[in-house]
């Protein structure tokens, strides 16, 4: 992109909302809006195998021509930023980013949904077909990550959740299990469990646990018009719900004394002189305000939730990508095993 085409693009994305809305129309996959909705609902099955085998070679290749559009975009605006050499607003490129983030939302919601859904009477494609789709996702997420990464070493965003404005995680995707949502977002970087809180430990990843309640929500027609990505149900009706939240997250713990044996359940682990280096999984259990309670001067004067961090998995040493902590938190949620727990973690 020429220096005065990003200008124009930039001056003309002042209602960035706007923008995302049209580019991500745009960007979305060609499949029809019910069938985005339910995610895999095009990759309905022919009667011949090799009519089935072109089929699938010719939509992989439709998304990967979006996926590469996408990569290719993210290059184009950290290398404008790089070797600028203009002198354009501080804030005309503070919109670039999240503008491109949203941009992103549908073809992640796509991804992830055609993937990882499951939702009665809809045959799922091929296992193969899935895995390319989860490839497709983690070389997104690990592109924008970078891309938010430059942009923030020029100090042209923040990553502090205590800023208001920052981009300290975006959204990567969402996807159903029978009545069950789940949406996916990654952070930046390394942000503490508790905002502006030293606690010890580091979230990396966050994942809404959408579970329907018995009762129905009164229906309205338009009533999510106008909401971003993220904000909207993964398919069917909406339903009156309850969010649980689950993080993966980093700690440094004390090591213990090997007791014979792998230890079950307690994961690999690395050693940095008396401590060792621990990715878990767990969920997010809100002490204060009283999550039960209405009380709204509670939640007018606190200044950050206090939360226990209660771990049910732990991965090891080594950081898991985005796409391999979702499948461990689906593992988890919805196996017939019961989960390895461990002690609930005090973050107040």
């Amino acid at each position: 992109m020429e220096q005065g085409e990003l200008r124009n693009y930039l001056e003309s994305s002042k209602d960035t909302d706007n923008v995302a809305h049209v580019e991500a129309s745009a960007l979305a996959p060609s499949c029809g809006e019910q069938r985005y909705n339910t995610g895999y609902a095009d990759w309905e099955f022919t009667s011949s195998c090799q009519d089935i085998n072109r089929m699938h070679h010719q939509r992989l290749r439709a998304i990967e021509r979006q996926l590469q559009y996408l990569l290719d975009k993210a290059d184009e605006y950290q290398t404008h930023l790089l070797y600028r050499h203009d002198n354009m607003q501080k804030e005309h490129f503070a919109h670039v980013v999240p503008t491109f983030l949203r941009t992103c939302q549908p073809y992640f919601t796509y991804l992830e949904s055609t993937a990882r859904s499951s939702l009665p009477q809809r045959t799922p494609p091929p296992m193969y077909i899935r895995l390319r789709l989860l490839d497709f996702s983690q070389k997104l997420c690990e592109r924008l990550e970078q891309l938010v990464l430059t942009y923030a070493s020029f100090d042209l965003l923040s990553l502090e959740e205590t800023d208001p404005a920052s981009v300290s995680h975006f959204y990567i995707g969402k996807c159903q299990i029978d009545s069950v949502g789940l949406s996916i977002y990654r952070y930046c970087r390394l942000a503490p469990y508790l905002a502006g809180v030293h606690t010890g430990l580091y979230k990396r990843m966050r994942w809404n646990v959408e579970r329907p309640r018995e009762s129905l929500q009164q229906e309205t027609d338009g009533e999510m018009e106008g909401h971003p990505e993220e904000d909207r149900p993964v398919a069917g009706k909406e339903r009156a719900t309850e969010t649980e939240y689950y993080f993966l997250c980093y700690e440094d713990a004390p090591e213990e004394p090997a007791e014979g044996g792998d230890g079950e359940g307690k994961g690999e682990t690395v050693a940095i002189g008396n401590m060792v280096k621990m990715w878990s999984i767990g969920q997010w259990i809100q002490t204060y305000p009283d999550p039960v309670r209405d009380d709204i001067y509670e939640w007018v004067l606190c200044w950050v939730p206090q939360a226990r961090y209660h771990r049910l998995l732990c991965l090891g040493g080594e950081e898991p990508s985005a796409c391999n902590a979702t499948d461990c938190l689906l593992g988890a949620l919805f196996s017939q095993q019961s989960l390895v727990e461990g002690p609930s973690r005090e973050t107040t």
